[in-house]
């Protein structure tokens, strides 16, 4: 992560997603907490993100592009429900991230074998190591 902006896009892009079912839960609050300390963004910044209007960027390597698209999964699955709206969100986001079509599919598949849908992070990788051009 680049920049203190680079990661305020982030959790921006977080916090546009958890918004998709018009409300932001406690646990996703709280999801977003823990991303913004793990990124050394301050509750203050996060909750000032909050009430702006988002403005996001597209990460720019594609670990980054992985490691938020994981992200997302893990904000979708938080609250244990997937609304289709979600899951076509999230698929979207992934595509305009530049990720193929195929390992999004196939992480959205695989996510139901594993324990509250948190797909193994080598997993996750193997998966979009395998749809690389």
């Amino acid at each position: 992560m680049n920049t203190y902006q680079d990661k305020l896009s982030v959790l921006s892009e977080l916090i546009d997603f958890a918004r998709v079912d018009y409300k932001i839960k406690e646990s996703e609050y709280d999801f977003l907490l823990s991303v913004a300390n793990l990124l050394d963004v301050k509750k203050a910044s996060l909750d000032s993100l909050l009430r702006q209007k988002p403005s996001t960027k597209t990460p720019s390597t594609e670990l980054e592009k992985i490691v938020q698209f994981n992200r997302l999964l893990l904000l979708m699955n938080i609250d244990e429900e997937q609304h289709k709206k979600e899951i076509e969100r999230l698929h979207n986001i992934g595509l305009w991230m530049g990720l193929p079509p195929s390992a999004i599919g196939q992480v959205l598949e695989v996510m139901h074998k594993y324990p509250n849908k948190v797909v193994p992070p080598k997993v996750l990788i193997n998966i979009f190591k395998a749809h690389q051009n």
